[in-house]
């Protein structure tokens, strides 16, 4: 399941009911401070029970509370919901078949917290589009017996293909009722909606996304979580992915225990009947699967008291382990909020730790939701995935998507800048990264210099430009500056072929939209064109990668260098015949070079 949106009624500072859309990948949440960006990743904490935020009396809205509200909300809506799931027994079911999903087809659920207490939610609830008739509506609360009793007195008890199976006696039973009329209902999901084995909220509970709130202004205590929490969302993960057999476990020993316990029960009989008939065994509580961890440094010190700014390397450190780790389709959804990541980090620090969470964002099963107010970060976040918080005339926070009005409000906000160099430019070519810059100025110079080409990019006025990837908000904010100042431009990307290319095409798609040309490379990445030869001689160790690997990775362990600095490491050392050499394709019969190619339609811009 992903998460879908997140809606706040009367809550903290927002009033009436808000909805804030999450995007599938990453969502940007900004705006100023104090209007309630804090607000949205706290309160999907209170809602997924994380244990870093606990609800409060103060989280009721105060002028709410003075007209009279009571109590306030947040629900979560969620899609990529499964096509099939156990409810009672081993039959499988649906959420739509059971009737569970909101008018918008999302499971949607709701917990209400009432304005004198602290703690855990007064209700949870879903909402849904419920049979109206009352009969109808409670056949989810009914156990087993009551059930058979219905459906006996509605004479389907033939059209029930197995009777031990609750939900075939509710399909038969829905079946005999001919249309059913629905209508939007808040099921109570905290005290009813139970089988004979087990609750039915618990097991749809098990299916939701596992969230992780990292905020921005911890204590420093032996038990600051900011140190810990990376490995300890590792534990939930690992938990989730072995639910399964988790759940077969607990069963076992759950077998094993009430076996003990009926025979102990047998034998107290023989003594003492009329004791033995009035005790019933049952476990009051499920097993606590628990993990505590920390990093201890040097003579037996936490990390965690070595200051914010190594806790929050630390943390830098874990999401690009994350990034990196392959993540199976069949774990649940993970959700990451990181409050302000430029905390306590050097700007260095700052790109690499949002480059991380833009690569794990494209992963499966994982969702990013970070706040900020640094420019250069905000540069870097997804056009779709901005939310831009702020204020009405009223006071009240409200949410705005991006559009080109809202975008536009955004960058002003943020004081987001386009890259620097447009005001010698005659051309723009947009790149990703400083390590294109070096790819294509270096080809360029030296194709020149070999005799391949006429000029330069440099000579023509062609300026590459760094945006951080097509579709952030700093490519907007440049593309906007380049259409104002009249600059023909361009965009130039890796093609990812062999790692996930579908993102370059839909950026493809954006910019052909514009009429603007689109390039990108014939091979994975630019560090595919690098020689192997010339490594060997420069660096002393043999590399083979091929044209669609990472091979930006085997060199980076194979030399020792950090991946993203092979590139500026080795591309200013190849010559004319090894760019040329290591760029030829084949066209019908005819080689051609491609990055000769690409320098000229590149130079084509200013003719």
């Amino acid at each position: 399941m992903r998460l879908k949106s997140v809606k706040l009624t009367h809550f903290r500072g927002y009033r009436t009911t808000t909805v804030i859309p999450i995007d599938e990948a990453m969502t940007g949440i900004v705006g100023r401070n104090d209007y309630g960006k804090s607000t949205i990743l706290e309160a999907l904490a209170i809602f997924f029970e994380s244990g870093d935020v606990k609800a409060d009396k103060s989280d009721m809205n105060c002028f709410s509370l003075a007209g009279g509200a009571e109590q306030f909300e947040i629900a979560c809506e969620f899609d990529g919901l499964p096509e099939a799931l156990v409810l009672d027994e081993n039959a499988e079911t649906s959420l739509a078949q059971e009737y569970l999903l909101n008018a918008e087809g999302a499971l949607e659920v709701v917990k209400t917290f009432k304005a004198s207490t602290t703690g855990k939610p007064e209700r949870t609830a879903i909402r849904c589009q419920h049979p109206a008739d009352e009969a109808l509506a409670g056949l989810l609360s009914l156990k087993m017996a009551d059930l058979k009793k219905l459906g006996v007195q509605l004479g389907v008890a033939e059209r029930v293909a197995d009777q031990r199976v609750a939900f075939q006696w509710r399909q038969a039973i829905r079946a005999a009722a001919g249309p059913i009329a629905c209508q939007e209902t808040l099921l109570d999901v905290s005290k009813g909606l139970s089988t004979d084995s087990k609750s039915i909220w618990e097991k749809i509970e098990a299916l939701l996304p596992t969230f992780a709130l990292f905020k921005a202004d911890r204590e420093s205590s032996d038990g600051d979580a900011e140190a810990k929490n990376p490995l300890q969302q590792a534990v939930k993960e690992a938990q989730a992915a072995l639910q399964d057999q988790i759940s077969a476990l607990e069963q076992q020993i759950e077998a094993s225990v009430l076996d003990v316990a009926a025979r102990t029960l047998d034998k107290l009989r023989e003594m003492a009947p009329e004791l033995a008939n009035e005790l019933t065994p049952r476990f009051k509580e499920k097993p606590k699967w628990s993990f505590s961890f920390t990093l201890d440094g040097e003579n037996g010190i936490p990390i965690n008291k070595r200051g914010s700014g190594v806790r929050r390397l630390i943390l830098l450190n874990f999401f690009r382990a994350e990034a990196e780790k392959a993540v199976a389709g069949s774990q649940r959804n993970v959700i990451y909020a990181i409050e302000e990541p430029e905390t306590s980090q050097h700007p260095n620090y700052q790109m690499m730790l949002m480059k991380a969470l833009l690569e794990l964002s494209n992963q499966p099963n994982r969702q990013i939701i970070v706040t900020t107010h640094v420019p250069a970060l905000a540069g870097l976040m997804p056009i779709e995935g901005i939310r831009y918080v702020t204020k009405g005339e009223n006071g009240i926070p409200f949410v705005k998507m991006p559009n080109k009005a809202v975008l536009k409000e955004a960058a002003e906000s943020l004081g987001v800048l386009p890259e620097t160099g447009m005001e010698r430019a005659k051309g723009v070519v947009l790149v990703e990264g400083k390590s294109d810059v070096t790819f294509l100025r270096h080809a360029s110079n030296t194709l020149k210099a070999g005799g391949h080409l006429e000029s330069s990019l440099e000579d023509a006025g062609i300026v590459p430009i760094l945006i951080g990837g097509c579709g952030s908000v700093k490519h907007w904010v440049t593309l906007n500056l380049a259409d104002d100042l009249g600059l023909p431009w361009c965009v130039f990307l890796d093609s990812d072929i062999g790692g996930r290319p579908e993102q370059n095409l839909k950026r493809k798609e954006e910019v052909e939209e514009k009429g603007r040309a689109f390039y990108s490379t014939r091979k994975r990445e630019i560090e595919n064109y690098l020689c192997p030869d010339m490594i060997e001689v420069q660096a002393g160790v043999s590399v083979n990668f091929t044209d669609t690997c990472d091979a930006k990775k085997i060199i980076g362990q194979a030399t020792r260098v950090k991946a993203d600095e092979v590139i500026d490491k080795f591309w200013p050392l190849m010559t004319a015949e090894q760019i040329l050499q290591r760029s030829m394709y084949q066209e019908g019969t005819e080689q051609r070079s491609e990055l000769k190619e690409l320098v000229e339609n590149l130079l084509a811009l200013v003719r």
